[in-house]
């Protein structure tokens, strides 16, 4: 019993996408990617403007407390932050590289020129 029912669920979830297959519209995929890509820029400025939040917060801890050990944790989360800083940039642009390799470049200046996506255009 419990098979069928796992099947009919399937089944019904299912449907919408049958039923977008059988009216098949590149535009809308295009819109999703475009959507997603978007959303996908707007992530790594927030993720990028944590991290440096994180770092500051934790300058400023360090540089107020008066306790050795809280002032190692605060170096600690210091060294986590920068690093964080440098992972998001670097995975950032090596996204931004491959796409201008594989010529999957969407990103443009005002100028025409191509940035390899690591602009985000809105």
């Amino acid at each position: 019993m419990k098979k069928v029912v796992k099947i009919v669920a399937g089944s019904l979830w299912a449907l919408p996408f049958m039923a977008f297959a059988a009216t098949f519209q590149p535009e809308y995929i295009t819109s999703m990617i475009d959507g997603a890509k978007k959303i996908m820029n707007n992530l790594v400025v927030a993720l990028v403007a944590l991290a440096v939040v994180w770092f500051i917060w934790n300058v400023i801890r360090y540089t107020m407390s008066s306790d050795d050990d809280k002032k190692k944790a605060a170096k600690d989360q210091m060294i986590y932050g920068i690093v964080a800083i440098l992972v998001i940039v670097s995975i950032w642009g090596i996204v931004g590289i491959l796409q201008g390799i594989f010529g999957l470049t969407s990103g443009t200046t005002a100028s025409g020129g191509n940035t390899g996506g690591l602009v985000p255009t809105n």
